[in-house]
């Protein structure tokens, strides 16, 4: 064979390679709860997500970081929050950044919430709000597109203007403007919804779908939830459902004239929830009309569990009123983390554990509706998609030095093998610190007590063993201080040390209903 046939059919096997590289979608939800899923036991319609769990795969240990801008970071990343340089990230570089040079187009839309804009970042198209929340209907100052200002019109495509549906329209019209089909080069997109962060904000005929369905409560809600975890099997029997926060009152126990408010409250944040699954059911339709489906990679994640946060302004209007400004609270919270503890910024379960769901029919040799027990974490998703794309990770790009890649790749778990997994996983979040160690986890909230789990028998953290294996915890946390001082390089003030007894946690009411 001479030698020009033999570059032509390198290059042919070079090119026919590429072409089975998958398109990646990347969906993150904000402030969502492990449970707040139909495929993980809840009651809200979630019928598109839930097809992709039953043709795909589902992580039932996948962890966040418990705080919208942190996860962030380390979806975006590979890295840890602090290790990647935090909001700037000065020492990491973007998954754009890094499979734009492999032959991705690179598009987002959505929530940014870091700074500068992801046009900054490696993403050649991008739409959304660089705030880390805003008003459904009206928006903020902080829209752009492609880099420029973008006033929030009354209506967009036809419809009332609402960030849910735009930030679909936007990521349509990028596939759109790509000419995406089965013939074109590959492509990355990040969708980063805004729901069910608060305000509790949402149409009109999509919250009065749920009208009545959380009048018995939220005791009543994680009981029905739990057990539906237990009959698909996503939570082993093993596991015992937390009880209710001490925080938390018994749903009997409030007020009759305060029932309907609070039932009331969690209706609009599962039309929140309703209507993002209808827009991904909108990404989904598009990409099957293009034939790229089956080779498109479809993660779907979220930042934190279930937001804690009574910041309620205006109970005297309604949800789909713009002036109104709703939140749910710790007792709805707890019910959209069950069956863990704590919440959102606390590295308890309830705050670390989300849902991931992975579809891809080309590439995932999984058996379908497979759930996986094998821990993941949003600094892999960086490693899985270099493997994928065959990209390469930097050592500097532009003036930053990045920080050599903390993730793993999760494709081992995408083709039904073992993975060899982390040795350690840590988390920090303020004054909130654990570490993962194998089965083992040692866990502070609001710089308290340490506290130790056997996850292996203990997933909701009931048992704490901190006493019967001091010395465990004694090498873990200092194990927690040298990744936190060496790796982070957190302040003095975030390295300081635990307690030696635990920190009461409470959250602050906000009774007025009136507009502030």
């Amino acid at each position: 064979m001479n030698s020009c046939k033999l570059f032509l059919l390198l290059l042919g096997t070079l090119l026919a390679c590429q072409a089975k590289r998958p398109n990646i979608v990347l969906i993150m939800a904000d402030d969502l709860g492990f449970s707040d899923l139909g495929c993980y036991g809840s009651e809200i319609q979630t019928p598109n997500l839930d097809r992709l769990a039953q043709n795909g795969l589902r992580f039932s240990q996948f962890y966040n970081t418990a705080k919208c801008h942190s996860s962030r970071v380390s979806l975006l990343t590979g890295l840890y929050c602090d290790q990647a340089g935090s909001g700037s990230l000065s020492r990491g570089a973007t998954i754009a950044e890094v499979l734009k040079p492999a032959g991705y187009s690179t598009w987002m839309s959505g929530k940014w919430h870091l700074s500068k804009q992801p046009t900054d970042f490696g993403f050649q198209r991008y739409w959304g709000h660089l705030s880390g929340a805003c008003n459904f209907f009206t928006g903020d100052n902080s829209f752009r597109l492609n880099g420029k200002n973008w006033p929030i019109p009354q209506s967009l495509n036809g419809k009332p203007f609402y960030t849910t549906h735009a930030i679909t329209d936007f990521a349509l019209d990028f596939i759109k403007e790509g000419e995406i089909d089965s013939s074109s080069d590959p492509f990355l997109l990040y969708v980063a919804y805004n729901a069910p962060h608060y305000p509790l904000h949402a149409p009109k005929k999509d919250v009065l779908k749920y009208n009545g369905k959380y009048d018995a409560g939220w005791d009543q809600l994680r009981q029905t939830r739990y057990a539906k975890q237990l009959t698909t099997g996503l939570i082993p029997r093993k596991f015992k459902l937390s009880p209710r926060a001490d925080h938390v009152p018994a749903w009997d126990s409030i007020k009759e004239s305060e029932k309907a408010w609070e039932a009331d409250r969690m209706e609009v944040f599962a039309a929140m929830i309703d209507v993002m699954d209808q827009n991904i059911g909108r990404l989904i339709d598009d990409l099957k009309k293009r034939k790229v489906f089956d080779n498109t990679l479809f993660l779907f994640c979220a930042d934190n569990g279930g937001c804690p946060f009574e910041r309620t302004r205006g109970r005297n209007l309604k949800p789909w009123d713009p002036k109104s400004y709703w939140t749910y609270d710790a007792s709805w919270a707890q019910a959209s983390n069950t069956p863990f503890r704590l919440y959102k910024q606390n590295q308890h379960e309830g705050g670390i554990s989300s849902p991931l769901i992975v579809h891809w029919p080309e590439g995932l040799k999984t058996k379908p509706g497979s759930i996986t027990r094998q821990p993941g974490h949003l600094i892999d998703f960086m490693a899985t998609f270099i493997e994928l794309s065959g990209a390469k990770y930097p050592k500097q790009v532009g003036e930053r030095a990045i920080e050599p890649l903390e993730g793993k790749s999760l494709l081992p778990i995408f083709q039904g093998e073992e993975r060899d997994g982390h040795e350690n996983l840590y988390f920090h979040f303020g004054t909130d610190r654990a570490l993962r160690q194998g089965n083992w986890k040692l866990v502070s909230a609001k710089g308290g007590k340490w506290e130790l789990y056997d996850l292996e028998k203990d997933r909701t953290e009931l048992n704490d063993l901190s006493s019967k294996y001091s010395d465990r915890v004694k090498k873990m946390s200092e194990l927690w201080f040298d990744i936190a001082k060496n790796k982070e390089r957190l302040s003095k003030k975030g390295l300081s040390p635990v307690k030696s007894t635990h920190k009461k946690i409470s959250f602050r009411k906000d009774t007025s209903g009136q507009v502030k």
